[in-house]
């Protein structure tokens, strides 16, 4: 039964990806549609039982005309029938009812609905560009997606839930009340004009509070996370006093919004408790008024009483459902500045796949710059013309900022370009879905980040269906094998089998390096982009590996960064860039003969090695690769 109404809602919905809308209605739709009809449901289910409530209420009054009017010996003969309809309501049909209220409520929407809403998120967020990430914290990211799916269920089920108890409740005790003695109705006309001034003064001031509280929820998380994902930096430096002064300052803006709620909660409950107990005397007051002067039975006073006390408690559980409703509606818009984003850069809607049957890469006219916060671009490049012919190794060098990178991370488009194009044998990367364009390439980078995940997950990412003898020729070929045999995790995990810590702390940088060369030549891109790809790897490996790169580089088109000219000296043609412009192009021997700007680097770095003569090299612009 149970598994029944679990299976009723899929979590995972495969509808279309699309940019959340950023309209609150439109926003909660979106990750709602999956079970609004079980939406529905609930709330005639809800309804019906609230019914059965003040039905049940309506019996119990007659119940006490009935006991006062009747004689004992013939009561069951007069009411027999009746109160067996009244047990029936109570015993069965109330329970059945509840039953399946809650097996719909909690069964199928209660667990499901939060997770449709994580994952819709979730695959949005994973499309989003490289440098949304660059302007947020992760933690405060994925607390936004934790936090925003949880207030979408809440705000609809509290509202949901809301709408039917105070129509149910309220017209019912207005119709039980009205039939009896009209006059008992204005108290309740009273008290609910009271309650809408007290939602109308302390919501909107609750509503502001809990989405300022959101806020900086999620400002004190992602402080704390960034602390945890940089504890070495922290440590090294040994300044745990001002990450805690760092944390400390996130958390006492956010005790500011915990006291403004707290006052608010207090005059409220106040407030509410002041209202209740004026409307529980008035009611007494005028219903023993009325059966003094004969208008009522004491049956009426009876239904009476207990529906105010039934109404008192949950005017309270109204208030503050309201006032959690609208805390939920502040943490939802709060979601939607991050979630309801529209990625920077997306795919075309007619983007096709791309097909490398060459290799052959053009960068033509290129114009782009870096966007900053003040609306001012940094511009690299202004007009930047390169061709790599198939198959061709290229290597770059220049200075830092010269746009080495950039022109890599162009390539793979984490960025739109302002002018210009990048053609992959005569197709637009512009035009070709992004994923089919990073599967054809495969590239190491200098700062390698490992997954949280083991060995053999981080390398057969890139090759998802590889086997298992083709991941150990990858760690054999990127001399990983000296070291992954001997990892051991803090659960026991061996060798391949052992996780590496987020973003791979428990390695050195040459293991996690070595495991990154692992994966790109398990992927076998027909484009590789090395940047500083050996830079973590002591000079004895490095050169074993260098041979299992150039084995890779075979019939490949490659784009080589490196700062140690020794390691990319050998390839095809090497490419000096400085101030986003190319200033060189030819071969190692080519460019040492023209005595130009990478001359004067090479002059450098092996003069300082070899002991060679620098002075010309020091008469030159110093150049970072």
């Amino acid at each position: 039964m149970f598994r029944f109404f679990e299976n009723l809602v899929n979590p995972y919905p495969t509808q279309a990806d699309g940019t959340p809308p950023r309209g609150l209605f439109a926003f909660i739709l979106h990750f709602s549609r999956p079970v609004l009809p079980l939406l529905l449901l609930m709330s005639l289910l809800t309804a019906l039982v609230s019914a059965a409530e003040v039905l049940f209420f309506h019996y119990m009054g007659e119940l006490v005309d009935w006991l006062t009017q009747a004689e004992r010996a013939g009561f069951l003969d007069a009411y027999g029938w009746r109160l067996a309809g009244m047990a029936a309501l109570v015993v069965i049909g109330l329970p059945l009812l509840t039953l399946l209220q809650a097996l719909v409520t909690h069964q199928s929407i209660f667990g499901n609905y939060p997770m449709i809403g994580r994952w819709l998120a979730h695959r949005h967020m994973l499309r989003q560009s490289l440098a949304f990430y660059q302007d947020e914290f992760a933690g405060r990211v994925s607390q936004k997606v934790m936090q925003t799916a949880l207030a979408i269920r809440e705000t609809v089920m509290k509202l949901m839930d809301l709408m039917v108890y105070v129509i149910v409740y309220f017209a019912g005790a207005l119709l039980l009340m009205g039939q009896a003695e009209p006059w008992l109705m204005l108290p309740l006309v009273v008290w609910f004009l009271g309650y809408l001034a007290i939602m109308w003064v302390f919501v909107p001031r609750l509503r502001a509070v809990s989405m300022a509280q959101a806020d900086a929820r999620a400002r004190m998380t992602g402080r704390i996370v960034d602390s945890y994902s940089n504890i070495q930096t922290i440590k090294l430096f040994a300044d745990t006093q001002r990450e805690q002064a760092y944390a400390r300052d996130a958390m006492e803006t956010f005790m500011v919004t915990v006291h403004r709620q707290m006052r608010l909660a207090t005059l409220l409950t106040v407030s509410l408790t002041l209202l209740n107990s004026l409307l529980l005397a008035a009611i007494a007051a005028m219903a023993i008024g009325a059966w003094y002067l004969q208008a009522v039975s004491l049956g009426v006073i009876a239904v009476a009483i207990a529906l105010v006390m039934r109404i008192r408690f949950m005017s309270n559980w109204i208030l503050w459902e309201v006032a959690g409703l609208f805390e939920n509606i502040g943490t939802v818009q709060d979601g939607i500045n991050t979630i309801a984003r529209e990625p920077a850069v997306k795919d075309r809607p007619d983007a096709v796949e791309l097909a490398v049957p060459r290799g052959e890469i053009r960068f033509e006219a290129l114009r782009f710059g870096y966007a900053r916060p003040d609306g001012q671009g940094q511009r690299v490049f202004d007009g930047l013309d390169l061709t790599i012919a198939p198959g061709e190794r290229v290597g770059l060098i220049g200075r830092s900022g010269a746009g080495k990178s950039t022109l890599a991370n162009l390539l793979l488009r984490f960025y739109d370009l302002e002018g210009g194009r990048i053609l992959i044998d005569d197709q637009d990367i512009a035009g070709v879905t992004q994923e089919s364009l990073r599967r054809h390439i495969g590239m190491v980078t200098q700062d390698t980040s490992l997954l949280h995940r083991s060995v053999r997950d981080n390398i057969r990412y890139g090759s998802p269906e590889a086997s298992e003898a083709a991941i150990f020729e990858a760690v054999r070929r990127a001399h990983a094998d000296t070291f992954i045999a001997d990892l051991v995790d803090s659960r026991g995990r061996r060798g391949l089998d052992a996780h590496v810590g987020e973003r791979g702390v428990k390695l050195s940088g040459g293991q996690r390096q070595r495991i990154a060369i692992a994966r790109v030549l398990l992927k076998n891109a027909p484009i590789l982009v090395l940047d500083e790809a050996t830079s973590a790897l002591d000079s004895e490996v490095e050169a074993a590996i260098q041979e299992q790169l150039y084995a890779l580089m075979a019939g490949k088109t490659v784009i080589a960064i490196a700062h140690r000219l020794s390691t990319i000296a050998m390839l095809d043609r090497l490419v000096v860039i400085d101030a986003g412009r190319i200033v060189e192009s030819g071969r190692h021997d080519e460019l040492l003969a023209r005595g130009g700007l990478y001359a004067a680097l090479w002059r450098r770095q092996s003069g300082g090695f070899l002991g060679l003569d620098t002075r010309v090299a020091d008469a030159q612009p110093a150049l970072d690769a």
